[in-house]
């Protein structure tokens, strides 16, 4: 009788131990909403005869880029895996920026041209 209860308690035992193993993990997919909010942008000028610097307060929503002044074309979007692309148009001037965001921070590469002049360097965003 007491073998029989012992086999029967390592059985109980291990049961736990054998179903949560057997069972296939499941991970949530990742999200352009993760990246929805407010951000502060900076885009620095590394090369060329654009102004130093400049502050953006930009705004993300279901993965597109949005900046609330009509005096330029803003088109950008964010994938799940945080990879931003994003397009600036004002006059004749054109700017394409390109790089990653984490869950409050992000960096990347720009480079913009107008009929006078090219420029390019570097952008730095934190969630707001």
């Amino acid at each position: 009788m007491r073998k029989r209860t012992m086999i029967l308690a390592t059985a109980l035992m291990a049961m736990p131990l054998t179903a949560a193993s057997a069972a296939p993990a499941i991970r949530a997919a990742p999200s352009v909403t993760q990246f929805d909010g407010a951000w502060s942008v900076s885009v620095i000028t590394d090369a060329g005869t654009c102004d130093r610097g400049y502050r953006y307060a930009l705004r993300i929503a279901g993965g597109r880029i949005y900046y609330d002044n009509p005096s330029f074309d803003v088109s950008g979007s964010v994938n799940a895996r945080g990879q931003v692309h994003v397009v600036v148009r004002a006059g004749g001037q054109e700017a394409v920026g390109n790089g990653r965001l984490s869950r409050d921070y992000g960096e990347g590469l720009w480079s913009g041209r107008s009929a006078a002049s090219s420029c390019s360097g570097h952008w730095e965003a934190e969630r707001r």
